[in-house]
């Protein structure tokens, strides 16, 4: 709202907003922004032409990148978790529009943009981070600064006046298009499979950063695959338990059956059976509530190399 408040009204830009909106939500960004500043801001539909003095929200579930003069709107693979993503709608920038791109990394949690603020800085355009330390969620801008030649890390008060004074900004680009057709392939098998899809995660590496993409071209900085391990872990533990505690209820049945019958040593067999099956339900939800799997599991969510990336933002600011 504060850079969007410090645009101004003939800004000869159009400004390209990507957020992390679930996928069924209703997003009123665009109403918000509408109040925040002069420039009208709008959900585009696609194949809208870009007209520059608009500010264009990109829609709940729906990648929005950039095709010459118009904006397209897909359903392509999820990128770091998310659709829509902020490394599709930057890599498009960066292709075409190159030196005339600049990229904006806000605050937010993990690593998305990243990669695409890196092809933004190839392509000749520039490269613009929110100060993590004045950051709601410093995750993002952190992740950037360490992996990108970052042009200015500035706080939330001097994004509007940066922008505004830069001149006249305005893989494939468009996500979804396959990662491997023909010989392109995005570096090498990296033996770890992709958390949405289980196919082959092909692992690249570009300006120190890490990357991950699989066939059908779902992507992860090294930060947001770790993340997606970490709830894919969990979701196949509470998967375990849940199989246990369902054979236990069945067992309980079969015991019950055997014993109308008067088979007795089956349906001691069978009450044997269940104290097993509820014993290790009772072990793995143990874990990972209080044990050492829900330690390992909060261990990998922290924040790594803090030291680093503070040194990095300082070289920036001097």
């Amino acid at each position: 709202m504060q850079l969007v408040a410090d645009l101004p009204a003939d800004l000869s830009a159009s400004v390209f907003v990507v957020h992390h909106f679930p996928a069924q939500s209703v997003s009123v960004l665009p109403s918000i922004l509408n109040r925040a500043g002069p420039l009208p801001a709008s959900q585009p539909a696609d194949g809208e032409p870009i007209v520059a003095g608009r500010i264009y929200v990109a829609r709940p579930d729906r990648h929005m990148v950039l095709r010459r003069d118009r904006i397209r709107l897909t359903l392509g693979p999820r990128e770091q978790g998310h659709r829509p993503a902020i490394d599709p709608l930057f890599r498009s920038a960066a292709r075409h529009f190159g030196p005339r791109a600049i990229g904006v990394v806000l605050s937010g949690t993990l690593d998305d943009g990243t990669t695409g603020l890196l092809a933004i800085k190839q392509a000749g355009g520039l490269a613009v981070v929110q100060d993590p330390g004045q950051a709601a969620f410093p995750g993002m801008p952190a992740s950037a600064i360490e992996h990108v030649p970052v042009d200015h890390v500035v706080g939330p008060a001097e994004l509007g006046p940066l922008l505004s004074d830069t001149g006249d900004p305005p893989d494939s680009a468009l996500a979804g298009t396959a990662a491997l057709r023909g010989d392109d392939r995005p570096g090498r098998p990296s033996g770890l499979v992709c958390p949405e899809c289980g196919g082959v995660l092909w692992e690249s590496e570009t300006g120190g950063l890490l990357h991950f993409r699989c066939h059908v071209g779902h992507a992860y900085g090294a930060d947001s695959l770790l993340a997606a391990k970490s709830g894919a872990l969990e979701g196949a533990l509470w998967g375990a338990v849940r199989a246990l505690e369902e054979k236990a209820e069945l067992l309980r049945r079969l015991a019950g059956i055997s014993r109308e019958r008067g088979l007795h040593r089956a349906a001691t067999r069978f009450d044997q059976a269940v104290r097993d099956a509820e014993h290790g339900s009772n072990m793995i939800r143990e874990s990972l509530i209080e044990g050492p799997v829900r330690q390992a599991l909060e261990s990998s969510a922290e924040p790594v190399e803090a030291e680093p990336v503070q040194r990095a933002v300082g070289a920036n600011r001097r």
